[in-house]
């Protein structure tokens, strides 16, 4: 195997996990996106960030692309080298949209676009390679493949994927709030119990059969759909404004839940004209990006 390409550009889009009652299992894959360019040079590595990110990230070969583009030459033998590497960031970091999935699948779809034979890096091990690389199986298979997923590890520690249906045409709504609130997965982790009442999981377990049904076009059963009992509440002491909004918004009747980690909450709906200008005011970003169904897709690769 070896570097064919002179050149090669990505584009990765925001994910979210969770979605209510999935927790750890569903995904979906929004048309707002990271893109980023590299070509392979005899020098060192260098990484030009531009947004979110910038002078705050690693700009060399300890850069999350970086490691996972030389993770995916490495795992089909091709040869490694300097790397010149541009990053157009519009993920936020920490805020519950999947960055750090998004990064390490953007590295790997960089690997293939680079590579001689770029069908050794099929979809299938791009995203087996970037779940084992960053760990959260459900927010990398809709980076991977677009659309609505479903993730789970086997038994022997394979993750897997599948598609989920959905109404390309359901209406998303990301709100985004403050970046002093950005909170890790890992801390947002901490706060979670060991063990939750067999009530909560069978709830749980209900509702995310329900969810199934209305993404796939029964928007009626969307409210009901998104109800959890398993991670979300436990995470209010860390999430307090974020649980604020998704609790106000729920009683309005709105599909709304936690997005991953938060602080993101995400709405399965269009919020309202004035609960856009609100929290607007309060200093949060309201965006409305639409479902992607594509998934990481190579913009260019050039010989």
């Amino acid at each position: 195997m070896r570097l064919a390409n002179e050149r090669a550009a990505v584009r990765v889009p925001a994910t979210t996990a969770n979605m209510g009652p999935g927790f750890d299992s569903f995904g979906m894959a929004f048309r707002y996106y990271d893109e980023v360019e590299v070509r392979p040079v005899a020098g060192a590595t260098h990484v030009r960030v531009e947004g979110v990110g910038e002078g705050v990230v690693p700009t060399g070969d300890d850069n999350l692309v970086v490691r996972a583009l030389r993770a995916g030459l490495d795992a089909v033998g091709a040869p490694q080298a300097g790397f010149e590497m541009r990053c157009v960031n519009r993920i936020p970091h920490g805020g519950g949209m999947g960055s750090s999935a998004s990064a390490a699948v953007a590295g790997l779809m960089l690997a293939r676009g680079l590579l001689s034979e770029p069908q050794a890096l099929s979809d299938d091990e791009v995203f087996l390679i970037a779940t084992r690389f960053e760990g959260h199986p459900d927010n990398v298979a809709p980076a991977v493949f677009g659309g609505a997923t479903v993730a789970w590890v086997e038994a022997d520690g394979t993750p897997r994927a599948a598609p989920m249906p959905v109404d390309g045409t359901l209406p998303v709504s990301l709100l985004v709030p403050p970046s002093t609130t950005r909170l890790s997965t890992e801390e947002a982790r901490k706060v979670l119990p060991d063990s939750v009442p067999r009530a909560d999981a069978l709830f749980n377990t209900s509702r995310a059969a329900v969810l199934m049904l209305a993404l796939a076009g029964r928007p009626d059963l969307l409210l009901a759909g998104t109800e959890d009992r398993l991670h979300q509440e436990y995470r209010r002491s860390v999430l307090p404004s974020s649980m604020a909004v998704m609790d106000s918004l729920r009683g309005q009747g709105y599909p709304a839940v936690i997005s991953g980690a938060g602080p993101t909450v995400l709405v399965l709906a269009d919020v309202a004209q004035q609960t856009r200008f609100t929290l607007e005011r309060h200093g949060w970003t309201v965006l409305r990006p639409g479902i992607d169904t594509r998934g990481a897709v190579l913009t260019s690769a050039a010989s």
